[in-house]
């Protein structure tokens, strides 16, 4: 094992920066905040007023949700005919939207307030535009922090269950299979902000993006295709759960199927806490090794690696970025070795979607990829309000869940190919297979400039797709 005491100072720096990015939101107020994405640098102030903002806003909501609807009626569970709080037609009745998000503590801390701040711009949107069906949408005021631990979960979903139409969003896999059972006995459809290859199997999920069985598949096929075709080793550093051990074992069987030695290996939180899986890098040295983990640990494993000689590759799943790593320690090892796989195109692209997006959040200097997860997220949500308006049903979870699994395709409006969003199908067809390919550019808004857009290896496109890669995991 290589002992790292010579590059403590590294690891020292890149914790420090990364956790004071992520965890901003829960110890200062934001001075002159304006309406940006929270945890990205913005032009002179990096990541700290962004995200400062978008905690406000949340606690903004908490102060909504004690003070305005404590004695709201509700026709079904979520399904008021009196006005939303703070209501933009006020001739509406509001359907309330759940959300059980990973807020202050956990390794996604950063990325839960700014997926939540864009899902209440583009709900915002929808109500400027008049509604759905003679109702506003509220996705603001049953807001609750799961802490990415599924008894954490279980417990604010207990408080907020009998009050809201469908959950909105629900972050983690582990915290999102913890409530499953009670999602599916009450017809409660269910935004994931995960990818994990179970949710096209699950009847109440409505997933959005290619999920991490895919995206691993790509991975491996695009640095072969791409980078190195003579490569011999790939290995994958992840967490030691659902998200982790499900690319973990996509990634095993897109090694058998191009003949690569695999290595696994798991890792714990935290930036200190990476020594054991660097140790094993500089051991191994494999050509490729793709990333399960947050954002600091990315940046402890690609920055010490680095700095003890590794000169292979990472690719990381979309959650292991975070524009603030362009400010650490790391940052020169990050752009060199580095690239990011992601479920769409990052923040400043030129499509219809992007560009509402970033209108509706006023269009920022700085940009998150989380902000485009938690927008392009909430498609299918509106695209089912929406039929459930065009029918002769009332507003109801059964109706909900009735209109969503009759979707066979969703108006993502660019942001994913044509024919994503196919809920009616089987997995082999409803599974989303494209992935996107960008590298660190510290003058693009989310700090991620694009190489590749919607790419399809062939271990992806044949891959008979008819068990979650989890199934296969040892």
């Amino acid at each position: 094992m290589h002992h790292l005491s010579p590059v403590r100072t590294l690891l020292l720096l890149i914790t420090i920066v990364v956790l004071a990015a992520a965890c901003r939101a829960e110890d200062e107020a934001a001075e002159d905040p304006a309406d940006d994405v929270v945890d990205d640098p913005a032009a002179e102030e990096p990541a700290e007023d962004d995200e400062d903002d978008a905690a406000e806003d949340l606690e903004d909501a908490d102060e909504v949700d004690e003070d305005a609807v404590a004695d709201v009626e509700f026709d079904e569970p979520g399904v008021s005919p009196e006005p939303c709080p703070d209501a933009v037609n006020e001739d509406n009745g509001c359907l309330y939207l759940g959300v059980l998000s990973d807020l202050t503590e956990g390794p996604f801390s950063a990325a839960g307030p700014v997926i939540q701040q864009a899902q209440e711009a583009f709900f915002q949107r929808v109500n400027e535009q008049g509604g759905v069906g003679g109702y506003d949408i509220d996705i603001s005021t049953y807001v609750r922090d799961n802490l990415y631990q599924p008894e954490q979960q279980a417990q604010v979903w207990d408080e907020i269950r009998d009050d809201v139409l469908a959950l909105g969003m629900s972050l983690g896999s582990a915290p999102t299979l913890a409530i499953m059972d009670d999602l599916e006995d009450n017809d409660v459809v269910t935004v994931p902000a995960t990818w994990n290859s179970d949710w096209p199997f699950q009847e109440v999920i409505a997933e959005t993006g290619t999920n991490y069985c895919f995206e691993s598949m790509n991975s491996v096929d695009y640095y072969l295709q791409e980078e190195n075709p003579d490569a011999e080793s790939v290995m994958v550093v992840y967490f030691p759960q659902d998200f982790g051990q499900d690319g973990a074992a996509a990634i095993e069987l897109a090694a058998e199927a191009n003949d690569l030695e695999f290595f696994g290996v798991e890792t714990p939180e935290g930036a200190d806490n990476q020594g054991e899986a660097i140790g094993r890098i500089m051991a191994e040295d494999p050509d490729m090794v793709m990333i399960y983990a947050g954002p600091e640990e990315t940046a402890a494993l690609v920055g010490e690696s680095a700095a003890q000689g590794y000169e292979g590759r990472f690719i990381g799943a979309t959650p292991t970025w975070n524009v603030a790593l362009l400010d650490t320690a790391a940052a020169d090892a990050l752009s060199e070795l580095y690239i990011n796989q992601s479920y769409w195109p990052v923040f400043g692209a030129d499509t219809p979607g992007h560009e509402a997006m970033r209108e509706a959040l006023g269009d920022p200097e700085r940009g998150s990829d989380f902000s485009t997860a938690g927008w392009t997220h909430s498609y299918p949500m509106l695209e089912a309000l929406e039929a459930v308006a065009e029918s002769d049903e009332d507003f109801s979870r059964s109706a909900v869940m009735e209109a969503f699994q009759s979707l066979e395709e969703v108006d993502y409006e660019g942001m994913l190919p044509e024919g994503a969003g196919n809920y009616a199908a089987e997995p082999q067809e409803r599974a989303l297979r494209e992935s996107n390919f960008n590298v660190p550019d510290p003058d693009e808004p989310s700090g991620l400039a694009p190489v590749e857009e919607f790419f399809v290896g062939d271990t992806a496109a044949e891959h008979d797709f008819d068990q979650p890669c989890i199934d296969f995991y040892e």
